[in-house]
């Protein structure tokens, strides 16, 4: 999935490579003509540079102990992939490094926790989300999504309108419509909804049926801890069914 979003022809960054496999794919299968695999660890940063040893690729993938991109310089890649940490570790990572991050043309992002509050980030720091992915495998969902900094949205609009008027426009119409649907974009991806990824449908009904089970337990208990918990998860309900919606 994460390997799908890479652009051709871009060298990549990988931050937090763990056993280097994703950075041994790509430049193998000619995607990525050369790569820099990362992380804080060195235990797993040493078992990815015994893997790219024994895959060949030594003279095109580097490894490089780094806490995020503090080891990495400006132009040395123009694809970062960021996977399987969680959004607040994935958040300061690039705050840290927030003028690097801004300068490379794709961020490919997976974080394992706090997608909500992860996709409002990454709005409010200046980048756009073009594409997400998701895929369940033994029973847990992973959702990834390709971010680009604002101003080379900016361009391709221009690009694509031609006019200043236009490309106004279009960006009023988009800041429009997700403050008025911002909270449920945030939290369960705009594209995937828009799109109606059936990874998304199966994760919204297993979550709209372990609520409502959960609803039932509770509701037989005379507390107002019960109560308040009820509460919420009434108002989760409320936020599935709205996502459910994009499916019918």
């Amino acid at each position: 999935m994460l390997a799908d979003m890479v652009a051709p022809g871009n060298r990549l960054v990988d931050v937090g490579c763990d056993h280097g496999y994703l950075s041994i794919y790509l430049v193998r299968e000619g995607v990525c003509p050369g790569a820099l695999a990362m992380d804080i660890r060195k235990g797993p940063l040493a078992c990815a540079e015994e893997h790219i040893m024994e895959s060949g690729l030594g003279d095109y993938i580097e490894v490089r102990l780094s806490d995020g991109l503090a080891a990495y310089a400006e132009g040395e890649a123009e694809t970062m992939v960021c996977a399987g940490m969680g959004g607040r570790l994935m958040e300061k990572i690039l705050t840290d490094s927030m003028e690097k991050a801004r300068r490379l043309q794709e961020l490919i992002l997976q974080p394992q926790s706090e997608l909500q509050e992860f996709r409002a980030f990454l709005r409010k720091a200046g980048f756009t989300v073009v594409k997400e992915n998701a895929v369940c495998e033994e029973g847990k969902y992973y959702f990834a999504m390709k971010a680009v900094p604002d101003s080379a949205v900016d361009c391709a609009i221009m690009k694509t309108s031609g006019r200043t008027a236009a490309k106004r426009q279009m960006i009023e119409k988009k800041t429009s419509e997700k403050e008025s649907m911002g909270q449920l974009y945030d939290r369960f991806g705009e594209l995937l909804l828009k799109e109606r990824h059936p990874v998304l449908l199966e994760f919204l009904l297993q979550r709209q049926t372990y609520v409502e089970q959960l609803r039932k337990s509770l509701a037989v208990q005379d507390s107002k801890k019960a109560e308040g918990r009820c509460a919420e998860l009434d108002g989760e309900t409320a936020v599935i069914k709205e996502a459910l919606s994009f499916y019918a």
